[in-house]
């Protein structure tokens, strides 16, 4: 068998390594050609080639099939390369030169906001956000901008209780109800946005970041000076929005996410 005719099979293959980790547990090979459109036989096959080489696991007492070791070392090693830092930093520069504002890199941990990249302008501000910091993901304008993309059921589980809604200032959402008002609100908006919620004198505007499944896996925000004497603040930040989205989008599509 010539290269060109391995093609297909490797497509296939990985065709069903991208069903089985869309799916929350092992799935039969019933399941594998159904939703692949695959006859049975060559499903069988490409199973037992992938179960050979580890990257699936067979589960013969449940007659499903699962992530084998080398998935989950392929995964740990995309990990270690830190590709998402790695393309994202460039155009967090870009985005710096643009706005001449400070420039973040934000993923969710738990109900927290982690920073994990910071860009400041030739004449940096002061800020609290800082790599390695975390936040508040209901407060920041990232974390909600992932937050806004999550099911109800999941916001919930991450915000239990009235303990979970910590306070920096005299701004934000204080109860679930609150929080699922502005998500609602910033997701039909497209974008994110905190004025004094964080830090008085501060705002800041945000977009998520999408993986293939369009599921928010980080986001990009703009953090500048400012201050609003009313809440909610009335200020336009659509175009700095829209230039922070551009931004979002281009990191969505190098990672080979999905952007809306």
């Amino acid at each position: 068998m010539g290269p060109s005719s391995d093609i297909p099979a490797l497509r296939r293959g990985l065709a069903i390594l991208q069903l089985m980790a869309g799916h929350a547990g092992p799935v039969s090979a019933s399941t594998i050609a159904r939703e692949l459109g695959l006859p049975r036989s060559t499903t069988y096959h490409l199973l037992a080639e992938l179960e050979q080489t580890r990257f699936v696991t067979r589960l013969p007492a449940e007659r499903r099939y699962g992530l084998g070791i080398a998935a989950f070392e392929l995964g740990s090693a995309y990990l270690r390369h830190d590709p998402l830092e790695r393309l994202a930093r460039p155009l967090l520069r870009e985005l710096v030169e643009r706005v001449g504002h400070n420039a973040h890199l934000g993923v969710l941990h738990g109900n927290e906001l982690l920073y994990l990249i910071k860009e400041r302008p030739t004449r940096p501000e002061t800020l609290v956000t800082d790599v390695g910091v975390r936040l508040p993901a209901h407060l920041t304008a990232s974390g909600r901008a992932i937050l806004a993309h999550l099911t109800e059921s999941h916001v919930r589980a991450l915000f239990p209780s009235a303990a979970a809604f910590v306070r920096r200032t005299d701004r934000g959402p204080a109860t679930l109800a609150q929080l699922r008002t502005t998500l609602a609100a910033e997701r039909r908006r497209g974008w994110a946005s905190e004025d004094g919620h964080v830090t008085a004198g501060f705002a800041s505007v945000a977009y998520a970041v999408f993986d293939h499944d369009h599921h928010p896996i980080a986001a990009i925000s703009v953090t500048l000076r400012h201050h609003c004497t009313q809440h909610p603040c009335d200020a336009d930040w659509s175009d700095l929005a829209a230039r922070v989205r551009d931004t979002a989008d281009d990191l969505t599509h190098r990672i080979g996410g999905r952007a809306e």
